[in-house]
């Protein structure tokens, strides 16, 4: 479960990622970022928020983009921050690219894995739990019976960019996260999403690290 507060964020998240992702590689520079879809995990923990947005450039790619927000700093993750905000019923959040925050990099590999469901939203409205449609679905094509490793929410990550993707290996694995949609890189498992006007098309795939 996602608990979402009517709050207010400054800066908004869309602002925060027009300052980052210009100079990322993978976004070639790409401005007039339009929000296409968001999608959720939780966290088992219940302490860093899991979210992913698609975004539609100027340009008419669009980008995929793991995020997480903490309540304090993530030790070892200064190359990794995106920026922080202020959220009027949390206080301050640290943002975090998804693919350096091994809570993240855990949840989206259960997920492609284990068919783990995305995390149900439910707004506060004036302390009542109301439920929201996702503007993103997403699925994985692993099942859960044990077959396919589940990786522990501290395991060491390596990410590195490759073009249109950025690879994360850790655990024996590499998960690869689609960052430009219409990449298709080759592996047994795949997080697939859909969204409005948009997909099915590939997001994140798993394989074992070479």
């Amino acid at each position: 479960m996602a608990l979402i507060h009517r709050a207010t964020l400054r800066p908004g998240k869309l602002e925060l990622l027009a300052t980052w992702l210009p100079d990322r590689p993978w976004a070639n520079g790409a401005t007039g970022f339009e929000a296409a879809g968001a999608y959720r995990y939780d966290d088992p923990a219940g302490e860093v928020g899991l979210e992913a947005h698609l975004l539609r450039t100027d340009g008419g790619a669009v980008l995929h983009v793991p995020l997480s927000y903490r309540g304090a700093p993530l030790a070892g993750a200064e190359h990794a921050l995106v920026g922080t905000m202020e959220h009027s019923v949390l206080g301050t959040r640290w943002v975090y690219d998804g693919c350096a925050d091994p809570v993240w990099v855990a949840a989206l590999a259960s997920a492609a894995l284990t068919g783990a469901p995305q995390a149900e939203e439910l707004v506060d409205v004036d302390g009542d739990l109301v439920p929201r449609e996702p503007s993103a679905r997403v699925t994985g094509s692993g099942s859960a019976d044990g077959a396919n490793p589940v990786l522990p929410a501290d395991a060491p990550l390596t990410p590195y960019d490759d073009g249109p993707t950025t690879v994360v290996r850790t655990g024996g694995l590499d998960l690869i996260v689609v960052r430009v949609v219409g990449a298709e890189p080759d592996a047994d498992h795949v997080l697939t999403g859909t969204w409005t006007n948009g997909g099915p098309a590939t997001l994140a795939a798993v394989r074992p690290a070479p």
